[in-house]
C-alpha cells in the first residue's frame, strides 16, 4: 500500500499477522520523528488495515511527550500510547486478541545516529520489549523503514564534543535527545524521500509467566538476526546498494 502525494510511504508486507494472536512490532531506525512509524502505525496513511485485515496497530511513544499540557491530548486524541510497561501491559492483556503494538526500540539514542546513507540501530542492550513479549505470548514482528534516515540532515557532533555531551545530558535529564537538523523548505520539512516500511515475518514467541534470562537472550538474538535479514532481503529494492550494512549496537 502507499500514501497519495509526492512523497510515496509504502508499506511493504512480507508475511501474514492472525488476528487471533498479539504482536509486539520493533521499528527500526527511529531517524529524527520517526515519521515512518507513524504514518504506517498510527495512521491508514499506508493502508495497514487493508494489509492485515482484524489486526488493530497501536504506537507507543515518549513517556515524556504525555506530560506536556494540550499535546497530551493530542496524542491521546489520534490514539497513541506511552510506551510505559502499564500501557504496553494492558494493550497485550485487556484488549482481545489482534493488537500489534509498535515501540521505536531505539528510542532518543538512536535518534543521534540518524544520518544520509548510515543504517545504524541501537538494541543489543534494550531487552525489555522481549521479555514483555515473553510474558503476554506476542509474537515479535521487525520492522524496517528505508529512507527514514534520508529525510533530514543532521549535524552529528562527535562522542566527546561539547555538542553531544549536551545533547546526551538533556537526554538523561529529559527524555529524548534534541537533534540539530535541517529540512528541505523552512528548515523543518523534510526532504521527498520515498519511504518503505517493510514489516518482517512474525518470530514465534511463547508465553512464559516469569521468563528466564537464557529465554530472554534467545528470543533477543532471534529478532536482531531476523531483522537483519530483513535489511539485506530488501535493501536494494528499497534504494539502497548491495554495499550497504546494518549496525547493530
Amino acid at each position: 500500500m502507499e500514501t497519495k502525494g509526492h512523497v510515496p510511504y509504502k508499506l511493504v508486507k512480507t508475511g501474514e499477522l492472525s488476528p487471533k494472536k498479539n504482536y509486539i512490532l520493533g521499528i527500526h531506525p527511529h531517524g529524527i520523528m520517526c515519521a515512518g512509524g507513524f504514518t504506517c502505525f498510527s495512521t491508514e496513511g499506508c493502508g495497514f488495515a487493508e494489509a492485515f485485515p482484524g489486526v488493530r496497530s497501536t504506537l507507543a511513544v515518549l513517556t515524556g511527550l504525555f506530560r506536556i499540557p494540550l499535546f497530551r491530548d493530542y496524542l491521546m486524541r489520534i490514539g497513541l500510547l506511552p510506551v510505559s510497561r502499564a500501557s504496553l501491559a494492558h494493550v497485550l492483556s485487556k484488549n482481545g486478541k489482534g493488537n500489534a503494538l509498535a515501540i521505536v526500540i531505539g528510542g532518543a539514542e538512536e535518534s543521534l545516529c540518524s544520518s544520509l546513507g548510515v543504517n545504524t540501530v541501537v538494541m543489543r542492550q534494550r531487552k525489555g520489549f522481549v521479555r514483555l513479549a515473553l510474558e503476554y505470548g506476542a509474537d515479535l514482528v521487525p520492522v524496517y523503514s528505508f529512507g527514514e534516515n534520508e529525510l533530514f540532515r543532521q549535524v552529528i557532533f562527535e562522542e566527546g564534543s561539547v555538542g553531544r555531551r549536551l545533547q546526551d545530558l538533556f537526554k538523561r535529564m529529559i527524555g529524548f535527545a534534541p537533534c540539530l537538523f535541517l529540512g528541505e523548505s523552512f528548515a523543518l520539512l523534510p526532504y521527498r524521500t520515498p519511504i518503505t516500511i517493510v514489516v518482517g515475518v512474525p518470530i514465534a514467541v511463547p508465553k512464559r509467566l516469569v521468563p528466564t534470562k537464557e529465554e530472554v537472550d534467545h528470543y533477543h538474538s532471534l529478532y536482531m538476526q531476523s531483522l537483519s535479514t530483513l535489511f539485506h532481503q530488501h535493501k536494494v529494492s528499497c534504494g539502497l546498494s548491495e554495499s550497504h550494512e546494518l549496525r547493530i549496537i
